[in-house]
């Protein structure tokens, strides 16, 4: 039986992630009001939607849980180092060590092959077994680049609580969406109203 994909909650990506894969994967699990996080790749059907749909994986990959816990491994350490950065403060070995093995764990350029009838010829590194490692690779080295690059000192976590979402800033902006902005904004208010009531 296959199992269902769930719809993504209702919120538009947050500033950075249709540039940065590992933006859009360290915001894949959502902290939502009231206590509930909604995790984009709670299953592995879930998990193969999201590589789907980011072009990192068929719609068939079949992934499995084992496949699946890989990939939120990573949201993980790609998620620390993104809090360190954020704060300034040195980053977790232990999170350093995960992107550099995903990103050296898989070859990067056409292997050579030798066919017995008709010679040496180039094919592409990743049979399909290896799918999740080549869209980790590919994901841990974006946040290398990210990490590492001109947009790193814009990098930032939402100033919206509960939000857990992390951006690029623009400007001011310290939220990831209208919805988190309007809530930081409100309790902002609230604050206001409440101190000078008392």
């Amino acid at each position: 039986m296959k199992e269902p994909v769930m719809e993504e909650p209702a919120l538009p990506p947050a500033p950075g992630e249709r540039e940065h894969l590992s933006l859009a994967l360290a915001n894949s699990a959502i902290a939502m009001a009231g206590g509930h996080t909604v995790d984009l790749l709670g299953t592995p059907a879930r998990a193969n939607h999201w590589l789907t749909e980011r072009g990192l994986a068929p719609v068939d990959a079949g992934m499995m849980e084992m496949c699946a816990a890989q990939v939120r491994s990573l949201r993980e350490q790609i998620r620390s180092l993104f809090a360190s950065r954020a704060a300034g403060l040195p980053g977790l070995p232990a999170a350093v060590m995960a992107i550099n093995d995903a990103m050296t764990r898989v070859p990067t350029a056409p292997l050579l092959r030798w066919d017995d009838k008709t010679g040496p010829y180039r094919t592409a590194p990743h049979p399909t077994t290896e799918i999740v490692d080549h869209a980790l690779a590919a994901v841990a080295a974006d946040a290398a680049d990210l990490l590492t690059g001109p947009a790193a000192e814009r990098l930032t976590a939402c100033g919206s609580t509960p939000c857990n979402r992390y951006l690029l800033r623009h400007g001011r902006r310290h939220w990831c969406s209208t919805r988190c902005g309007d809530r930081a904004r409100a309790a902002r208010a609230y604050a206001r109203r409440t101190q000078s009531g008392t």
